[in-house]
């Protein structure tokens, strides 16, 4: 960035549809951050999100509002969304002029929901390829709310929407299965969660969908998008429980994992002290535990070595 040190930045560019919980995870994924010991800085891209609940370090709504578009060149929400992104990338100095005294900091980009801006349109992709010409690694955080699992017609529609999104997004990716502290009060599962996460043989949806009298007459547009799902072999998903700190854990690990990110020892030690806080001394056990088995397995790997040799 312009003025600033040449240091590598992080953060995560949170989209997904409309009310797959994206707000409400920078809120957590932020709170836990900071838990952390780690400088967060939210930023909402979205021209249409009011009424944010956590401290915003940037908010787009500074340069471009919804309503005011709206009004002027009457156009409706979604036009009007399309418009303020695409003033967004025709004034990305703005955006890297309140980015640069951030500089340190782990970002969290609040994006727009409209399906449209992660599958097809390009103004949120050329967004994020300008910024990581500005060193700032960016992974992108899918949000699906885990009742679409309960329906097999929705999920394989959620399969082609997270599809079309890594694609078309070309960011290091995760997928997320929202809500799931509320899945239960969806329906049953037809099958269980791990089907579901991994996608595994999706023919068995196929199945179910033969059984409703109106997807029955569509089962050779269904085997086609299964197929094309399962040839990319790309789609899977975590679960999350945006209440629960082991959850956000296990997300914040593959975020880290997909973009680089490498934390410090001070960091370890706070993640070890918060989540023995919140599970007890079982955390420090299974941690001493796991260390043990491991030293056992190659302490016996290398008497069985030395006796070969003998």
């Amino acid at each position: 960035m312009a003025g600033a040190a040449p240091t590598t930045a992080f953060g995560q560019a949170v989209i997904g549809p409309p009310g797959s919980g994206k707000t409400t995870y920078c809120l957590g994924m932020s709170e836990f951050l900071r838990a952390l010991g780690r400088r967060v800085a939210v930023v909402n891209l979205d021209p249409a999100n009011e009424g944010l609940p956590y401290e915003c370090a940037v908010d787009v709504g500074e340069l471009v509002g919804l309503g005011d578009v709206m009004d002027a060149l009457r156009l409706g929400p979604n036009g009007g969304l399309l418009y303020c992104m695409e003033y967004l990338e025709a004034n990305l100095d703005w955006l890297r002029a309140k980015l640069d005294p951030l500089r340190g900091h782990y970002f969290l980009f609040d994006c727009p929901g409209q399906v449209e801006l992660c599958t097809h349109h390009g103004a949120l992709r050329s967004i994020f390829s300008q910024m990581a010409q500005w060193d700032l690694r960016l992974t992108a955080v899918h949000l699906v709310d885990s009742h679409y699992c309960t329906d097999p017609a929705k999920f394989i529609s959620v399969l082609c929407t997270s599809l079309a999104t890594m694609l078309h997004v070309e960011l290091p990716h995760i997928n997320l299965l929202s809500k799931m502290d509320l899945i239960e009060h969806y329906g049953k599962l037809a099958f269980n969660l791990d089907y579901y996460t991994e996608v595994l043989d999706l023919s068995y949806l196929l199945d179910h969908l033969a059984s409703d009298p109106f997807f029955r007459h569509y089962r050779q547009l269904n085997e086609k998008l299964v197929q094309l799902i399962e040839d990319y072999s790309l789609v899977s998903f975590i679960p999350l429980n945006i209440q629960d700190k082991e959850s956000i854990q296990r997300v914040l690990q593959a975020v880290d994992k997909a973009n680089g990110y490498c934390f410090g020892a001070q960091e370890q030690r706070s993640l070890e002290a918060m989540m023995s806080a919140a599970m007890g001394a079982d955390f420090h056990f299974s941690s001493t535990l796991g260390i043990q088995e491991k030293y056992l397995a190659s302490s016996n790997q290398s008497v069985e070595q030395e006796a070969m040799q003998l």
